[in-house]
């Protein structure tokens, strides 16, 4: 068993750099020994648009965290404890840390588990405030509470010829449908995503995958907004002066949609030709309350942050936008937010991906990358490339292709 291992560290605002780092143990972060965890050799593991708010500096992350929560790997080592998993198995990590024991994790909130992270609810991979679990963008991993966590491929022969897409189901594809179904997205639906990026993306696919009759897809990036045409949705660029509403009038005839989704998070930017250019954190918020029918109700599967240390103001800074919640609450708007419970989708979301109901890897243009480029995947991310980097630590997905 080898006992060297690598991992892609934050260093610094703007850098990440591969780096030397322990082989992992059954042990939590604080140095208990655990005997429910596996040790995981990593086959794919994703860069995440939440991993570019840490590199861009807009969280309180540590220099030399290691990145990384959205991990396929092949089990290495087992536990004394685990009963369900074997050397060999071929598996999905949901990010989120969870115990299966606590009462959220009892209710399916897996991402507010109670018990994995000292400082809050919930626990997650290579994250910040997260309880310090070792990131996955790296050739091993540790995951705990195996039994309850990890989601098994039926045959890994099969699994490896769908990697590219299996890949997604640890986050990005789970988190896209979590959206569509917190937004009330069902047949028939008109659904407006905020959000071109993969989650964007992942959440428009969901929504075809739930039957609705029209997915529009906004955003400010030109290349993104190009690749979510070629993928078969609709398309509203918000660089333009014609408003949110008019550019879906434009398409549906009404402007307004059934349900709408936040697939972009705290570091929006304003819409218009200059507004475009500018932060402008509530934006995308604001906007779909102006959208959404009456009764509606809006999914938000894009980050928001307690402290975001690069914000324009005091108050973002601590989190608090200025947001119409008055005119969500005129409207009897519904609103979901939080970090989505993989585990409550991932099973039916690989069963969708085995027997082709939906090809995520295309729809969210998977790009597989080696560990060592690392650095120059974060950089094509953070310029706005319509690819969801993949990375192959032991150059295993490139035999399938």
């Amino acid at each position: 068993m080898s006992s060297s291992n690598r991992g892609v560290a934050y260093v610094k605002q703007g850098v990440v750099e591969v780096q030397s780092i322990p082989f992992p143990k059954l042990e939590d972060p604080r140095g208990k020994r655990i005997d429910h965890g596996v040790i995981l050799k990593v086959v794919s593991t994703n860069i995440c648009g939440s991993d570019q708010h840490m590199v861009r500096g807009r969280t309180t992350a540590p220099a030399g965290l290691i990145l990384g929560h959205e991990i396929t790997g092949e089990v290495l080592e087992v536990g004394r404890d685990v009963e369900t998993l074997k050397r060999g198995d071929l598996v999905s990590v949901p990010f989120n840390v969870a115990c299966g024991r606590c009462r959220t994790c009892k209710e399916q909130h897996t991402g507010v588990c109670l018990t994995v992270n000292p400082a809050r609810a919930g626990g997650a991979y290579g994250y910040v405030d997260m309880g310090g679990w070792v990131g996955g963008q790296a050739e091993y991993v540790m995951v705990p509470y195996a039994d309850f966590n990890l989601l098994k491929f039926p045959d890994s022969a099969q699994a490896m010829e769908k990697i590219r897409d299996l890949t997604c189901l640890s986050d990005i594809l789970p988190t896209g449908y979590h959206g569509a179904v917190m937004a009330g997205v069902g047949p028939g639906s008109t659904v407006y995503v905020a959000g071109a990026g993969p989650v964007g993306l992942a959440a428009a696919a969901s929504a075809d995958l739930l039957g609705a009759a029209v997915v529009i897809v906004g955003d400010v990036n030109p290349a993104r907004l190009v690749h979510a045409a070629t993928s078969g949705f609709k398309t509203v660029d918000l660089s333009k002066d014609a408003t949110l509403a008019e550019q879906i009038a434009q398409i549906l005839g009404v402007p307004e949609v059934d349900c709408a989704i936040d697939a972009v998070g705290f570091e929006a930017r304003g819409h218009g030709h200059e507004g475009a250019q500018h932060e402008a954190p509530a934006t995308v918020l604001n906007s779909l309350m102006e959208v959404t029918r009456e009764a509606g109700k809006i999914g938000i599967p894009g980050l928001y942050v307690t402290d975001d240390p690069g914000a324009l103001d005091a108050a973002a800074k601590k989190g608090a936008l200025s947001i119409r919640l008055g005119l969500g609450w005129a409207k009897s708007h519904s609103f979901f937010t939080g970090q989505t419970p993989v585990m409550k989708y991932n099973r039916a979301l690989m069963q969708a991906i085995l027997w082709d109901k939906i090809r995520i890897a295309e729809v969210v243009g998977v790009q597989v990358i080696s560990l060592e480029e690392a650095p120059l995947g974060y950089a094509a991310f953070d310029a706005g490339a319509p690819k969801k980097f993949v990375m192959d630590p032991h150059g295993l997905l490139e035999k399938t292709a």
